[in-house]
């Protein structure tokens, strides 16, 4: 398996484009299920998570065409939905999270699906109950299969209704509208997760002859067609890669560019790294970091000390959590993070305290940073990643660090950042795969 080796306290310089969001990468493509007419799709990221959803729907019987770096045809016109009970789709999607949202567009489109237990990141629990329930109250029935060791799920033909999710799911929600998109009559889903991601698959689906109303919202309005077309799509900028590329210059003291951010689409992100005390300025739709000797975390106007806390949409993404801790350690002041989501999301903190960060890991989901105001540089040591975002954040942290760091495990990395080791290499990072 790789390692990543680095030396690091290098100040980086240049321009960094980020590349497609992940997240929304992997709605888009699911939805690609509910047309027989050829679908578009451009900006997709070439990472492991990404890659293997496409080989999937390759293996299902979708036709696909490679137009050029990123971009992607896809004609799902002879699918064969029985792949979802196979042993191969079992064993290839529990490596991922996203095959969960398979089972919405093929319930709709061909009344019989096949629900395994994803895989995808161990941050802590990750029920699928409200994609099981959605459907259910959809008018399909569902029962766990022993032999086949997943879900089925079948309807004579889902019909529209009203439901509160217990939850606003950001994967739930996807589901739940690519199964009432082709429903009969109207859904209403309220409590309904709003992320970008969202809005661009409904703003996608409805390109496609859907009639989603309430986009942004928590409250989707439904009217089901019989059938839906092709369109051409193009994803946004990853929002998470976004703010680890501001949590990375101000760790690293570093001059970045980011460029092409899709500024107006990243919500609360920039205001909590700006109360981090990192200063940034937005130029059209890029964000320009100049180099910082010194931030310093902000505190309430009570004099308080700062929380930086996960919440849905339009709060701050349980996602750069991680790198915000992370970018806390070299800032003067203190902050807790609370991460409420996952209860296993914050235990790479290890691995930073053993490189001489100092933090108070309070319970699960709490943890409280002393920033040491670069008054002691972090140590390189050998560590591995745990999963995506905390692999990010440790790669950040050796990036910042005195001597050498080795990271094991990094395909948790290259799940969800594309070439990071060249481009990092492009502004001048000593990193380097092994």
């Amino acid at each position: 398996m790789s390692s990543f080796e680095v030396r690091g306290g290098i100040a980086l310089k240049g321009e960094i484009i980020p590349q497609g969001a992940k997240n929304e990468a992997l709605q888009v493509l699911s939805a690609v299920l509910l047309s027989t007419e050829p679908i578009t799709i451009a900006n997709i990221p070439d990472i492991i998570d990404v890659n293997l959803l496409i080989e999937l729907l390759h293996e299902m019987g979708v036709t696909i065409e490679k137009l050029g770096a990123g971009n992607y045809t896809f004609q799902a016109d002879k699918v064969d939905p029985s792949y979802l009970a196979s042993e191969t789709f079992r064993i290839k999607s529990g490596r991922l999270r996203g095959s969960v949202m398979l089972a919405g567009p093929i319930l709709a489109r061909f009344k019989k699906a096949y629900l395994a237990k994803p895989g995808g990141d161990k941050i802590g629990r990750r029920r699928i109950d409200t994609h099981i329930i959605g459907f259910e109250k959809l008018g399909a029935k569902y029962a766990y299969d022993d032999n086949l060791a997943c879900f089925t799920i079948t309807t004579d033909g889902l019909i529209g209704t009203y439901m509160l999710l217990d939850e606003p799911s950001v994967t739930g929600t996807a589901n739940i509208v690519m199964a009432a998109v082709l429903a009969e009559g109207i859904t209403t889903i309220y409590n309904a997760a709003c992320e970008p991601y969202l809005q661009q698959l409904c703003a996608m689906l409805n390109r496609m002859g859907a009639k989603i109303s309430g986009v942004g919202s928590n409250l989707l309005t439904i009217e089901g067609v019989t059938k839906l077309g092709g369109t051409t799509h193009t994803i946004l900028p990853d929002m998470i890669e976004i703010g680890s590329f501001i949590g990375l210059a101000a760790l690293t003291k570093s001059e970045l560019t980011i460029k092409n951010a899709g500024v107006k689409h990243l919500g609360v992100i920039p205001e909590k790294f700006r109360l981090l005390g990192i200063d940034f300025s937005i130029k059209g739709d890029d964000i320009y970091i100049p180099a910082q000797d010194m931030y310093e975390v902000q505190t309430y106007m009570d004099g308080g000390i700062l929380t930086i806390y996960d919440n849905p949409w339009p709060g701050f993404t349980p996602d750069l959590l991680s790198i915000v801790l992370v970018t806390a350690t070299q800032a003067r002041g203190a902050v807790l993070i609370h991460q409420k989501m996952f209860e296993s999301r914050l235990f790479f903190t290890d691995k930073l305290i053993d490189m001489g960060a100092q933090i108070i890991l309070c319970d699960p989901h709490r943890a409280t940073v002393i920033g040491l105001g670069r008054k002691y540089p972090l140590r390189g040591i050998t560590m591995s990643s745990p999963d995506i975002r905390a692999g990010q954040a440790l790669l950040i942290a050796a990036l910042s660090a005195e001597g050498k760091s080795v990271i094991q495990n990094i395909d948790q990395i290259d799940r969800g950042y594309q070439y990071i080791d060249t481009r990092l290499q492009a502004l001048g990072a000593d990193i380097k795969r092994v």
